[in-house]
């Protein structure tokens, strides 16, 4: 990519999106095209099919999607299927139409089997059960991986997929029913610690509420109050971390470097798999990440793991030797990474 090449970047005001843009810009790109939502609907054929006739982007970025947690995705799944599988439908197509130079999509590791086998090399996509809970979101991520393998060997486009592992850093969504489980778990164990020093003012300023009787329900509902924080599921299940703004340094340096041909060898008869997964390589149980949180945030009171609550998938360990064979690996270790975030959640 030239430093003026016109860049289209999908989703910039994301955790994904936003990363992606800042490490361009850092970068010297100076030629970087962003819509929000409300300016354009990628979910809307004509408005996306208008958008790529007028801009005519060399490159995509395709990090728009409608993402969440495991309460997000089990309960609103038609949201999940239909506007993902819309957002990336009309992207990859316009992309193909207007003959962009080179696009990357980003899915997520959600897509491998429930009980992959662990570390989870590209290799095991659709060998077994998906997670229940996630299905819609990782089905549509799915279709998203074939489409840009059937774009290319069909058409001779030059479309790539990566999957990154569970990303957290700023701009990240810490909304208490939608986020992620860092951000949701920062989020709870603040609360919880200004509960325990007695300041309401602050817990109602956090929640946007003007009384203490508003604030309460929601307290309850999400199981924080100034003695404990509860926890769905049994805290035994590992989870794997990346610092956002690592995981756009990768996207960017698979950009720069690799093509689609780079993928997959010429010698195999059926091309498939040739997404690349993003992540550390090491995980930790929910247990101990919860308790490096409340470290952080400095709450002394409990943690509660509610068992009637789902676990989701035990253990979802990317292998990233491809990854680390292409020159890339990680940065920010996750100690650093909560501090980092934590800070960020105050200051914003």
């Amino acid at each position: 990519m030239n430093k003026d090449a016109k860049i289209y970047i999908a989703g910039h005001r994301g955790l994904v999106g936003s990363a992606i843009y800042n490490n361009l810009q850092s970068k010297g790109y100076n030629n970087l095209i962003t819509r929000t939502h409300k300016e354009l609907d990628l979910t809307n054929q004509q408005e996306t099919a208008e958008f790529f006739k007028k801009e005519q982007p060399e490159y995509v970025f395709l990090a728009a999607a409608k993402v969440g947690g495991i309460v997000a995705n089990n309960t609103y799944r038609a949201d999940f299927i239909y506007e993902n599988m819309m957002i990336q439908n009309n992207v990859i197509h316009q992309s193909y139409l207007h003959k962009v130079k080179k696009l990357l999509f980003l899915g997520s590791t959600c897509i491998y089997p429930k009980n992959a086998h662990q570390p989870i090399k590209e290799t095991e996509l659709l060998t077994n059960t998906l997670e229940y809970t996630n299905e819609p979101y990782a089905i549509a991520k799915i279709a998203g991986i074939k489409l840009c393998e059937s774009y290319n060997l069909q058409y001779g486009t030059n479309f790539l997929s990566v999957m990154p592992t569970n990303l957290y850093g700023p701009n990240d969504n810490f909304d208490l029913e939608k986020s992620h489980v860092l951000p949701a778990l920062i989020r709870k164990i603040h609360l919880a610690k200004l509960l325990e020093e007695d300041k309401e003012a602050a817990v109602l300023k956090d929640l946007g509420l003007s009384s203490f009787q508003e604030a309460m329900p929601i307290l309850k509902q999400f199981g924080i109050s100034k003695k404990s924080v509860e926890i769905w599921g049994s805290g035994k299940p590992k989870r794997e971390f990346l610092w956002s703004d690592d995981m756009a340094d990768a996207c960017v340096f698979i950009m720069e470097s690799q093509d689609f041909k780079d993928t997959y060898s010429f010698q195999d008869k059926e091309i498939r798999n040739t997404h690349i997964n993003i992540g550390t390589g090491q995980d930790i149980s929910i247990k101990e990440l919860a308790e490096k949180i409340k470290t952080v945030v400095g709450f002394n009171g409990d943690l509660v793991f509610n068992t009637d609550k789902p676990d989701g998938t035990m253990r979802k360990l990317t292998d990233v030797s491809k990854l680390h064979s292409l020159g890339w690996k990680h940065r920010i270790d996750l100690d650093d990474g909560i501090k980092k975030m934590y800070n960020f959640y105050l200051n914003e």
